[in-house]
This record gives C-alpha cells, structure tokens and sequence, in this order.
C-alpha cells in the first residue's frame, strides 16, 4: 500500500487528506511547518475583494489561522481569514462542503454588523463560531490522517522508487506518494532533486505566481472589559495602514463575561508590502498608533500578538493548471493549493477535489 504524504495543513492540504480516506491507499501523513492547523505560520490566501481577508464562495487557501490569548486560551482570534461567503449560484458540486459544515456547527450564519460590508444578493457569510481554524481541523479530523505539526520539509529526493522526504528536525522518511499544498514560493525553495524534477516551463508557470503581503494584530483583553463600539467589524476606507477591525468575539457571537473579548486588526496590502521585512516591535507599534486614532475608546489589552502573513493572498495564480500539477508520475510528485486556483473557500476546494482525482487516477 503506498504511503502518502500531505505537505501543508491548510484547507487544501486538510480537505484532500479527507477525499483520500477510503482510497486503496496506506497511512496517510500531513506535515506542517507551523504550530497548528490552518496555516499559523504563513498565510496561503485567502479571498481579498479590497476588504479583509474573507472566503468567499469560489476560491480559498490556508490563511485560516486562530490564535489564543497566552493569558486565557478560551480568548482567541482569528486572525486570518474573518468569515465565508457562498454564492449559491456558483456554489455547484461545492455546496455540499457548506452544507456538512453547517449540520456539523462549524460554521453559522453571520449575523453580527459589519461596517462597509458589499453583500452580493444571493450570497451567504458564515462565521466559524469555535474560530476559522475549526474548519480546518474538521477536515484533518474526517481524514484520519496523522498529522505532526512543525516539520519543515526543506528537501525532496528519489531514493530507491519512494520519496525521501528530508525535514529541519527529525531524521528524513520515504514515501510512494507525497502532495504539496504549501504557497509556490515555498514550492520552489525546496532543495534536493526535486530541483531537476521541476522541468522548465513548469518552474516559469510556478515563478509567475504572485502574492500579495500584509499584518495582522490580535489584541487580547481580561474578562469583563468592555469594548463600546457599536459594530463587530467595520472596513476602513481612508487610513494608509488599517484595512479591517473586528470585535472578533462579537462577530463570532460567543460574547461572554467569562471570557475576554479580543480584536482583530488586518493592515492594508500596501503597509504590508512596505513593511514586510520591518522590525516586527516598530511595525506593531505603528498599526497601534494609526489603531488609536480609529478607535481611541479602545481599552489597553492583556496581550498582544502581531502576524506577518508573507503570502498572503494569491494575486496571480499559476497559468494553464487545473488546481493542480503534477510534478513527477512514478513515483507520484504531485502540488496545488489556492496559488493553482484562487484565495478562497471554493478556491482550496476546488484545488483539492483536482489534488484527489489525480492521486486515484494515478492508482
């Protein structure tokens, strides 16, 4: 039975461990560099329509990140991807996936008030009342996959038919099958054979990928502070450095005098290119200021975490791929992710379903 092995525990990386279950296939791995589910570390894109990064109903990535307060692990924020959207009438066969996780409470409708929200008729924005990495976490569960959480894959190479996967820690393992899902930049810094594998006119369809960059801050507060503002997220219009604020307890719903509420600020693509290799201290207290002039109410928090999200959101996918591409046959060599498609839900869904198929096929 062939070992497989999922590179990257995004939506993409999660949902098509979760399609190979059943498959004639042996135990399935999933490595991620980061800490956790959803994509902690470096952000793989998620829907951007000039606003926060949401998930709409046609294209998605990893960026589905939450993180708790180091003080009280039941104050958390998302501070990836703030909410789904569907658009029924592009939803076809992916509706399916928005339905299980509505029967499952891993998502709820959205009915907090979101400042400069554009709401497209027949649309529908769900929240993630548990946080945005439940989603990701439900897939990884239904997948029965083992999943091992910071193992940085830096070299891939052919040993004896298989795969030898060679990671920062730990000691290199072999498999038949291994799956990429993490961004196209990270694709392409892999060292070992997979250098040569990479033939040519897929290294300039990869190398035309591009990703836009940018900050997120979560400010976590004690129970019963008080926040008085009387929106759960608003879009800002006319500041160099904040895009999005969100009440992120409230938009979620799951207000409560025993837990903290805690508030999520997402900067504009531009601060984030311009910054991307600041001081992350200097580059904190900057969104703090320009914060403080938005909401100058707005109580000092507990604590205090900044994110760098390098890739962001896909602004270029790679050309001519349907979801996919398949980088070596025998053994299977085989990526995707939203960069083959578009950042967000249906995006990583999309990819996904492309990812399963030609891992069967190939069977």
């Amino acid at each position: 039975m062939a070992r497989v092995l999922v590179v990257g525990a995004g939506l993409t990386g999660g949902v098509c461990a979760a399609l190979l279950r059943g498959a004639p296939l042996g135990p399935i791995a999933v490595w991620d560099k980061a800490r956790g589910a959803g994509g902690p570390g470096a952000w793989r894109g998620v829907a951007w329509r000039g606003v926060a990064w949401r998930l709409t109903g046609s294209r998605a990535g990893g960026r589905m990140s939450t993180s708790r307060s180091p003080r009280d692990a039941a104050c958390t924020a998302d501070l990836g991807a703030q909410y789904i959207t569907l658009e029924r009438e592009r939803a076809g066969p992916r509706l399916s996936f928005y339905e299980e996780l509505l029967s499952h409470g891993i998502l709820k409708p959205l009915t907090a008030p979101i400042e400069g929200m554009v709401v497209k008729e027949g649309s529908c924005n769900y929240v993630a009342p548990q946080g945005i990495s439940s989603v990701v976490k439900y897939y990884l569960k239904q997948s029965g996959a083992d999943v091992f959480y910071e193992q940085h894959v830096t070299h891939i190479s052919l040993r004896d038919g298989k795969w030898e996967v060679s990671r920062k820690m730990g000691p290199p393992e072999q498999f038949d099958i291994v799956i990429l899902t993490m961004p196209v930049p990270q694709i392409l810094q892999l060292q070992g054979d997979i250098v040569n594998i990479i033939n040519e006119t897929q290294k300039q369809q990869l190398e035309s990928a591009s990703y836009s960059s940018r900050y997120a801050l979560g400010l976590f507060y004690e129970a019963s502070t008080r926040i008085d503002v009387p929106w759960a997220a608003q879009y800002i219009t006319n500041n160099p450095c904040i895009r999005f604020i969100s009440i992120d307890n409230k938009k979620r719903n799951i207000e409560s005098p025993e837990i903290g509420p805690s508030v999520v600020v997402h900067t504009t693509v531009t601060f984030g290119s311009e910054h991307l290799d600041s001081d992350p201290a200097e580059v904190q207290q900057l969104i703090l200021s320009h914060l403080e002039k938005i909401v100058p109410s707005l109580p000092k928090p507990a604590s205090i975490k900044c994110q760098k999200w390098r890739y962001s959101q896909v602004t270029k996918a790679v050309p001519s791929c349907l979801g996919q591409m398949i980088l070596h046959t025998q053994p299977l060599l085989i990526c995707g992710g939203d960069g083959f498609t578009s950042s967000n839900f249906d995006g990583c869904i999309d990819s996904a379903l492309s990812l399963a198929e030609a891992v069967k096929s190939h069977l």
